[in-house]
């Protein structure tokens, strides 16, 4: 009977253990099968994630100290000849224009083509305000589009420009008075650097047809129509 005795004390207590996750199961259902929760992916991009959360947004530092932050980021894609046509494609095919219009001249969304910047406009300003949103109705494309593709748009954006030392252009407007120069048309050029296609300015805002055709556009109030250069008399 000795020799028996081990076995049925093991047979014992694996009962009393099968009872014991039983009764738990009834008290705490779902306590043995509750799914762990997902792995996150992790971000693979071109710039360092703990560089990223070191740009400011704000251009103030607490005594004018800017160590530690990113504040002259530059974009990975920098010697990329190609990332504002690619860029460009992305802008329509993405909608973008449908708010911040062809060219980037603004409507429903701001323009991004002058010096008006609420979120500043470095690199990596331009590319967080894509990839996180912003409150004014921006939405949030970081989780959408790939990484690459949001720098190709801040390629384009950035593209503009018409200074190549980094200063935006100047959208033209009636009030106040025009530029010298007006920015190209969206239907005349699709391309990455508008600026750098643009049409001098008549005094009065007018503009004059081809071969004494209309002007293209209707003058502003009180304006008259240019007089063609063959008509025109010197005093």
């Amino acid at each position: 009977m000795n020799r028996f005795l081990p076995i049925v004390i093991g047979i014992g207590i694996l009962i009393v253990v099968v009872i014991v996750l039983g009764v738990t199961g009834v008290v705490m259902p779902g306590r043995w099968n509750t799914p762990r929760p997902a792995s996150s992916v992790a971000y693979n991009g071109l710039v360092p994630a703990e560089k990223l959360l070191r740009v400011p947004v704000s251009g103030i530092y607490p005594g004018g100290n800017t160590r530690g932050l990113e504040p002259a980021m530059q974009n990975p894609l920098k010697n990329d000849p190609d990332a504002a046509a690619r860029g460009m494609k992305d802008f329509a095919n993405f909608n973008c224009s449908g708010c911040h219009m062809a060219n980037g001249g603004g409507g429903m969304g701001p323009a991004l083509s002058n010096h008006t910047w609420i979120y500043r406009d470095s690199p990596a300003n331009i590319y967080l305000s894509i990839a996180q949103g912003r409150s004014a109705g921006m939405p949030a494309y970081g989780a959408m589009l790939p990484d690459r593709t949001i720098w190709e748009l801040v390629a384009y954006v950035q593209s503009l420009s018409d200074d190549p030392d980094h200063g935006f252009g100047v959208t033209t407007s009636a009030t106040p008075a025009p530029q010298p120069i007006e920015q190209v048309p969206f239907g005349q050029a699709e391309t990455p650097t508008p600026w750098k296609y643009t049409e001098a300015m008549a005094p009065h805002g007018e503009k004059n047809g081809a071969g004494g055709q209309p002007p293209d556009a209707p003058l502003p109030p009180g304006a008259q129509q240019a007089p063609q250069p063959e008509h025109v008399i010197n005093p």
